[in-house]
C-alpha cells in the first residue's frame, strides 16, 4: 500500500490515479495528523509525504514515524532550499522530491523504494573480526564462537538487519521486548552494553555498536 499525503487535493487526486493505473493500492491523507492515524491504523509499503502541510508539518509526522517505523518515506516539497532537503534526510527520509516534478520521476523513485524495501536481508554479515550468522543464530569472534542471550540476540539482529541506519530507541524497544516497554531505554542501554563486551575490542570505544545520543543505535559495519 502506498499512502499519499498532500494538502494539495487536485495532486492527490491525479497522483492517485496515475499510481492505480499501475497497480498500486492507494490511500491518501491530506493533513499530519490524518496521516499518522492512517499509518497506525495499517501497514503501508511506501509514503509519499509533503513537507507543507497545515497542523502538522511533513518533518514532525517524519520525525515521529521513525519512533516505530522504518517504512521508506518520498519527500515531495515545493521548497528548493538545501537545507530543507538535509533537515527531511536527516530526519529519516528515504528520499526527496521537489515540485514541480515529473509522473515518471516520482514512479521511478517509487519503484527503487519498493525495491529496497522489499530487498531480502543478509544471511551472514562480517565486520571486522565478527562473523554474524542470521539463519543460525551464531555469532563467532576470530573464529570462536559467542553465547548470546536470546534477548541480545534480538537487539544485534535489528540492528544488523539494519547495517549504517539508526534505529530509534522505541523501535528497538518494541521489537525486542515489546509494545509496552517502548519507554524502557534502560534495558537497551544494558542489554547494548552486554553486547559490547562481548563483541567489540574495546568495549569504551565501539566500532561497530554506535549509540546515537537520545535517538537510538546503529550497527556499522566498518567504523
Amino acid at each position: 500500500m502506498v499512502l499519499l499525503v498532500d494538502d494539495e487535493d487536485a495532486l492527490l487526486r491525479t497522483l492517485s490515479m496515475n499510481l492505480r493505473a499501475r497497480g498500486y493500492d492507494v490511500t491518501t491523507a491530506g493533513d499530519g495528523e490524518a496521516a499518522l492515524a492512517e499509518l497506525r491504523a495499517q501497514v503501508a509499503d511506501v509514503v509519499i509525504l509533503d513537507l507543507g502541510l497545515p497542523g502538522i508539518s511533513g518533518v514532525e509526522v517524519l520525525r515521529q514515524l521513525r519512533t516505530w517505523s522504518s517504512v521508506p518515506v518520498i519527500v515531495l516539497s515545493a521548497r528548493h532550499g538545501s537545507n530543507d532537503k538535509v533537515e527531511a534526510l536527516d530526519v529519516g527520509a528515504d528520499d526527496y522530491v521537489t515540485k514541480p516534478f515529473g509522473i515518471d520521476e516520482l514512479l521511478a523513485r517509487l519503484r527503487s523504494a519498493v525495491r529496497r524495501a522489499g530487498a531480502p536481508e543478509p544471511q551472514t554479515v562480517e565486520a571486522g573480526d565478527l562473523r554474524i550468522d542470521l539463519p543460525d543464530k551464531r555469532v563467532l569472534r576470530a573464529g570462536a564462537e559467542v553465547r548470546l542471550t536470546p534477548t541480545e540476540w534480538g537487539l544485534l539482529a535489528a540492528l544488523v538487519t539494519r547495517p549504517g541506519r539508526l534505529v530509534p530507541q522505541r523501535q528497538l524497544l518494541q521489537e525486542v521486548w515489546g509494545p509496552v516497554y517502548e519507554t524502557e531505554t534502560n534495558y537497551l542501554r544494558v542489554h547494548m552494553a552486554n553486547l559490547r563486551r562481548k563483541l567489540e575490542a574495546d568495549p569504551s570505544r565501539p566500532r561497530h555498536l554506535i549509540t546515537e545520543p537520545g535517538m537510538g543505535y546503529r550497527f556499522v559495519p566498518d567504523h
